[in-house]
């Protein structure tokens, strides 16, 4: 359980810094501003989304506890696919300015003891249904399933040892994210919402991006037909 987490995550604001006016064309009363990192004034700044989340209502006791029992499973685990998608865009980017395979290889090996080192303790302590949130949650924020992170950057048979290590567990690294089709997963991406509103974890933008109050809609269609 463990080795097969550390190998994914080995694979794995904007502020306003000031507003000019434009005083040469006396036309022109347009207010402009200068992200951070950007040298080109803009005048339209895009922000996140921000929900405006009601109170959860469940039907009995139990859902309630279930639903408390996966937020906190949500919120251990959350930290380290958003560190999965970071290690992934950096590896990617690092490695497409080597040439020599030996150095790719060679970077690749000194990234993996950097990970081992600093999450191997906490990443033990990981049960089986947090390792399956895991693998949700990377699927979220890298777009691909781990199954097909380690099948493009390692080789399909190791892709299928890793799963069938994992299906020991009965972790399924092939097991996608998908809160339309799956309640659990719409209840991790009101968790995440709800946790991002309050500042409880911090947002990363996802590669898997979800219009919240669709999903919502969604399963209160459904659950009303149950």
């Amino acid at each position: 359980m463990k080795n097969f987490i550390i190998f994914l995550l080995i694979l794995f604001p904007v502020f306003i810094n000031a507003q000019i006016k434009d005083e040469d064309d006396e036309k022109m009363d347009y207010d402009y501003m200068f992200i951070e990192g950007d040298s080109i004034p803009q005048k339209v700044v895009n922000l996140n989304t921000v929900y405006i989340l009601t109170d959860m209502k469940f039907a009995s006791r139990e859902d309630r506890v279930r639903y408390l029992i996966l937020r906190r499973k949500t919120l251990k685990v959350y930290p380290y696919a958003k560190l999965a998608a970071e290690r992934l865009d950096s590896l990617n980017t690092r490695l497409e300015s080597m040439k020599k395979k030996s150095d790719k290889n060679r970077y690749t090996k000194i990234i993996q003891k950097y990970i081992e080192g600093e999450f191997s303790d906490e990443l033990k302590k990981l049960t089986r249904t947090e390792g399956q949130i895991l693998v949700k949650l990377i699927h979220r924020q890298t777009g691909k399933t781990t199954f097909g992170l380690v099948k493009e950057l390692r080789s399909g048979w190791r892709a299928f040892w890793y799963n069938t290590t994992a299906g020991m567990f009965d972790i399924s690294l092939k097991k996608p994210y998908d809160p339309v089709n799956v309640y659990e997963d719409y209840l991790i991406e009101d968790i995440l919402q709800r946790s991002f509103k309050s500042g409880l974890i911090v947002r990363q933008k996802a590669a898997k991006e979800y219009n919240f109050y669709d999903l919502t809609d969604i399963w209160l269609d459904r659950n009303s037909k149950k």
